[in-house]
């Protein structure tokens, strides 16, 4: 079972006495000052009428709230975590593995709290991350010109049903749909929030998302269609240019992309993609404010729904587009992600 929040007047109390055993189980919102924070923040505490307590960042973020500077509410790494880093580094020393809640339990892991820190850090919970994990190596396998019964073996799904069936849903087509060499080809990328599926021709970007993102499917189908079936398994060179600069953008060492890319949209979409395009990494717009830059400063709801279209991410930067008020708004790869890139981004000012 997940944690359940006890009532306002003991969290309140937990969290004046800087409660250590709340970590990573709930979370204080201070409405007299925006932002949210963790029950041992040294910060002085906030009355009780200005709190709203939260079970997850998630939660906290949804209701527009900034993590504090003091206490990081989000920025515990897997190194800061013995029980994520134990269950973390067991699954990538055998990926094929089919992890169950009993395997966690038996490793003396609280499964809530397990099920919590996973779903804040990663946004989806450690069952489901080694369910990807797993299907990434069947991916792996295909690519290399395997048999869908050999990617279901090596991806430790326990039919080949079960692992088309996970196949298909993740990237809206069958394994049998894609071919060994394509028009354009699709590949899985590493990155520090989650795998992103990526797909190229031999000298542009057509499409980059979180593999759990909502709409990759019907994204992916509709690329599909648009170059008759000819998707295949595969690495063309932007697609390895694309991974350096991933890895360096995360690591803090570039702030722009130069990898060519292909955008997919009407002629109002891709231009509301290419002025995303000019806010500079550390810096956050209005959805307003962007209606203004490509002169129909009343489209901003229409400025909104080009920005959520957009099948580029980070490379095309949606995530730096928030409420007029400040607040985080709607991100398809998840609310966690936007802030952990903006986040990311602060050192590029």
């Amino acid at each position: 079972m997940l944690f359940t929040l006890p009532d306002h007047d003991t969290l309140y109390q937990a969290l004046c006495a800087k409660d250590p055993s709340y970590e990573g189980q709930a979370f204080v919102g201070v409405s007299s000052t925006g932002i949210f924070c963790k029950f041992t923040c040294p910060a002085r505490k906030p009355l009780q009428k200005n709190c709203t307590f939260y079970d997850t960042i998630h939660a906290c973020l949804e209701a527009g709230y900034r993590p504090c500077k003091r206490c990081d509410p989000t920025g515990m790494g897997l190194d800061e975590n013995v029980a994520m880093k134990t269950l973390y580094d067991a699954m990538m020393a055998d990926p094929q593995r089919k992890w169950q809640e009993g395997d966690i339990a038996a490793m003396g892991l609280d499964l809530s709290t397990v099920r919590r820190q996973f779903k804040r850090h990663f946004g989806m919970t450690f069952l489901e991350l080694a369910r990807l994990t797993r299907l990434r190596h069947g991916f792996t396998h295909l690519a290399q010109g395997g048999k869908v019964s050999d990617a279901q073996y090596e991806a430790g799904f326990e039919s080949a049903s079960a692992f088309r069936d996970t196949f298909a849903k993740v990237t809206g087509l069958a394994p049998s749909q894609l071919m060994q060499k394509g028009v354009m080809s699709i590949d899985w990328i590493d990155t520090p929030l989650g795998p992103m599926v990526a797909i190229a021709d031999d000298s542009n970007l057509h499409l980059l998302e979180f593999v759990d993102r909502k709409g990759l499917a019907r994204e992916v189908e509709k690329l599909y269609k648009g170059c008759k079936g000819q998707i295949g398994f595969g690495r063309p060179a932007v697609m390895d240019r694309l991974t350096t600069q991933l890895t360096e953008y995360f690591t803090g060492n570039r702030a722009l992309f130069d990898i060519p890319i292909v955008m997919h949209g009407t002629e109002f979409t891709k231009s509301v993609w290419r002025q995303l395009q000019q806010i500079p990494a550390g810096k956050t717009m209005s959805y307003g404010e962007l209606a203004k830059t490509i002169g129909q400063p009343t489209a901003s709801r229409a400025v909104a729904r080009a920005n959520g279209t957009n099948q580029i991410a980070i490379v095309i930067p949606c995530h730096r587009v928030i409420g007029a008020d400040g607040t985080l708004t709607g991100y398809a790869g998840g609310l966690w992600r936007k802030q952990k890139l903006i986040e990311t981004e602060l050192k590029y000012r």
